[in-house]
């Protein structure tokens, strides 16, 4: 019998450390050659760690959220006679879900919706019948295994996935026969941040300690705006379905050659202001893994449909976990928004080292006056929805922000003008 010290491995990009965010072995376990090990995070990527060899483990390196340098201690693995000359003391596995970008708030869904399910792993259903696949993140299947539910067992409330709040509803439903009282107790829990959720509150605590916000919400009629999108849809043929976002994104493009300051990205330590000539959008993505910010690259370069597109693509690759690294980096301003679930305005926090974030907010009907023809007013039903800019008040003067949006309201409440060279 020999000992194998396992180091962590290299992953390249001058990497020297990664975070450790799941174990998949304990000491005791017997693992065998190829057999995932451990998930750690850089600040690229989240990296699965394989093993190079059979055998028995011994120790451990540390426990989650703990930072291990490359080169450094991550397992001692007992193996059968003497450890072949041709294993390497650390070897890593693929990429499986990539480090975004720093993010803005936690949101809802964006306005896009991505066009099919993430592939599930399989398991078993209750009963004799044959095996079906749940989906299910992650996170979701740990918690389940921890709380002993089988996940076969357990009804989606949405869309064939199955999600904390299902979880949540089964226990309760089983805990005595029926859903508990609203007024019932239930036990404190303790999470420890790490990963994903640790960087993003890094990220936000960062943006907020270095970067003085200010906020601009105005509102904006897109009754003619709403009349049009239908009209693109209902004649689409093999066209993807047009959502407001690839309109508004046209419109932000169109006019930030006019404010060069909205697409650009401050350097503190250089005191450098880098104003981009294309615009690389961010779009703030709500995954079960946490909040993404994928990236529409040269978007101003696109029309309504091959935005359309890149949205539905890069969404699903976000919430799937398949997008890379290449794709959850480099944006020049994002964009961000609570979609259906509400809200008159919002103060989203900017993606540092960006210097603005438009939120569009949720569109509500109210009653208006508008012009009646004749030189009088007409009190008609009109659709609205504010649009918030938070800006770094470092690099964006409040007057620009706010004549960047007087633009963008001008361009969307007269959508003809989207399509004016």
């Amino acid at each position: 019998m020999a000992k194998f010290t396992f180091n962590m491995p290299d992953v390249g990009e001058g990497v020297a450390e990664a975070e450790i965010v799941e174990w998949h072995v304990k000491v005791g376990d017997s693992v065998e050659e190829d057999q995932h090990l451990v998930d750690v995070m850089t600040d690229k990527a989240t990296i699965d760690i394989e093993s190079p060899v059979a055998g028995k483990v011994l120790e451990v390196a540390g426990e989650l959220g703990d930072t291990i340098a490359v080169g450094a201690m991550l397992l001692v693995i007992e193996v059968e006679g003497e450890v072949p000359d041709d294993v390497e003391e650390g070897e890593a596995g693929p990429e499986s879900a990539p480090e975004p970008e720093p993010a803005p708030e936690r949101e809802p869904e964006p306005i896009a919706a991505p066009t099919s399910a993430p592939a599930p792993d399989p398991a078993p259903s209750a009963g004799s019948g044959p095996a079906r696949k749940v989906l299910a993140s992650p996170a979701v299947r740990k918690r389940a295994r921890n709380l002993g539910i089988d996940l076969a067992e357990v009804k989606p409330a949405e869309d064939g996935r199955v999600r904390h709040g299902d979880l949540d509803q089964f226990l309760a439903y089983n805990s005595g026969g029926g859903f508990s009282p609203a007024g019932e107790a239930r036990a404190d829990e303790q999470v420890k941040v790490i990963g994903l959720r640790k960087r993003i509150a890094q990220n936000m605590a960062a943006a907020k300690r270095n970067i003085p916000h200010f906020t601009y919400v105005e509102e904006c009629d897109v009754t003619a705006l709403e009349e049009m999108r239908a009209d693109l849809n209902s004649d689409r043929g093999s066209r993807p379905k047009l959502t407001l976002l690839p309109l508004l994104i046209t419109a932000f493009c169109k006019l930030i050659p006019q404010f060069p300051m909205i697409n650009a990205r401050y350097d503190d330590d250089a005191g450098l202001v880098t104003r981009h000539g294309s615009v690389h959008m961010g779009m703030a993505t709500q995954t079960d893994n946490g909040l993404m910010v994928p990236v529409i690259r040269d978007a101003q370069a696109r029309n309504l449909w091959q935005l359309a597109s890149e949205i539905a693509r890069l969404a699903e690759a976000a919430r799937s976990g398949s997008a890379t690294s290449q794709e959850l980096s480099g944006s020049t301003i994002t964009v961000t928004s609570l979609g259906p679930l509400g809200g008159v305005a919002t103060t989203p926090v900017i993606n540092r080292p960006e210097v603005a974030i438009i939120g569009p907010n949720r569109i509500i009907e109210r009653p208006m006056f508008v012009p009646d023809g004749q030189g009088g007013e007409r009190i008609a039903k009109r659709k609205l929805m504010n649009i918030s800019i938070s800006c770094d008040h470092r690099v964006v003067d409040g007057y620009d922000a706010a004549s960047f949006i007087q633009e963008v309201r001008q361009l969307i409440e007269t959508p003809v003008l989207l399509f004016r060279d």
